[in-house]
């Protein structure tokens, strides 16, 4: 008897845009053969079963169930497709362990903990990885521009401290840049993280588990266009950025970072498939670690489905290990 998968998409941030795009690809390559899919849209205005023909209709949130044509559905695994709150924070892990119910990404402890940028990368540096020197501020706790220039050289970045997709990013160049960049991110978090600069190349590698191995994906370089300066969410998602996959690079550093990605994928206990981003200093010779993706975007404009084809799988076959992987580990 086929599985029956929980396709869950939407959200409550600005990411859910980003989410719908990436349940599209999922959804378009699961194999249907093996599986039944149902697709969950989780809104702030309710959680919705969508059926084949578009209409909606309220799932019960008591055990996760669906009615489809007069039949309870309860489902053997979620493939969760949502960006930011409250899928990759760890919020809906947590719903879905007290109903214990199998899920394809991190646990709700590495994905809360992920979430939080300042966090990630204070246990990563513990760990061992390197990582950039770094402020962590919140929106209650005044401090002035002098103190944060006392603290890190400029040019850093300023960015919300939780989430993903670089909303509310900004570069500073220059002391009078400083409080915009403020200004923004906390409009989007009451949380921010201010990070040295570090000039190099970047690069993003996907990571995931299948039958007790860990694999690092190709690895891909972004090439940021020369109109922008660094990978904000216009670079991601609107064609403003190259990606090359696999990356032009040679053994040693390819090495190096496929060490380091497989190293940050277990030392903070990940799950499923996760993007992490590095930048390969031109200077020290050493890849930095910038943060964690726990719930990779899927779409066409995603690195991931690039780095799957490139490792020749189809993304069928990809995503079926990362649902068997889901069920196996309930086991």
């Amino acid at each position: 008897m086929k599985k029956k998968i929980a396709l869950v998409t939407g959200g409550y941030s600005g990411e859910a845009e980003i989410s719908y795009k990436s349940a599209i690809t999922v959804g378009n390559n699961i194999d249907t053969d093996k599986y039944d899919v149902f697709k969950i849209d989780i809104r702030k205005d309710g959680w919705f079963y969508e059926n084949i023909n578009g209409e909606k209709s309220l799932v019960n949130r008591e055990d996760f169930s669906i009615n489809n044509n007069g039949n309870k559905i309860i489902f053997d695994a979620v493939l969760l497709c949502i960006h930011g709150t409250p899928g990759e924070d760890g919020k809906l892990q947590g719903y879905f362990d007290m109903l214990h119910l199998p899920y394809t990404s991190c646990d709700a402890a590495t994905s809360a903990l992920t979430f939080n940028k300042r966090y990630t990368v204070a246990v990563a540096a513990f760990g061992g990885i390197n990582v950039a020197k770094s402020l962590h501020l919140f929106k209650h706790t005044q401090i002035t521009t002098e103190q944060i220039l006392a603290q890190l050289r400029l040019p850093f970045f300023v960015k919300p401290n939780n989430g993903g997709s670089s909303i509310g990013m900004s570069k500073v160049n220059e002391v009078n840049e400083l409080q915009p960049a403020l200004d923004k991110a906390f409009k989007e978090d009451d949380q921010i993280l201010i990070e040295e600069f570090i000039k190099g190349r970047e690069f993003t590698i996907g990571v995931y588990k299948t039958k007790g191995e860990t694999i690092v994906l190709p690895i891909t370089e972004i090439k940021i266009d020369s109109e922008k300066d660094f990978f904000d969410f216009e670079a991601k998602y609107q064609g403003k950025s190259e990606e090359i996959t696999p990356a032009k690079i040679d053994h040693s550093m390819a090495e190096q970072l496929q060490v380091a990605a497989k190293k940050v994928y277990q030392l903070l206990n990940c799950r499923g498939v996760v993007r992490i981003d590095f930048i390969y200093s031109d200077s020290l010779h050493q890849a930095f670690m910038l943060e964690v993706n726990t719930v990779p975007g899927q779409s066409a404009a995603s690195v991931i489905p690039q780095q799957v084809k490139a490792m020749g799988w189809t993304l069928s076959d990809f995503y079926s290990a990362l649902i068997e992987e889901a069920l196996n580990a309930s086991k």
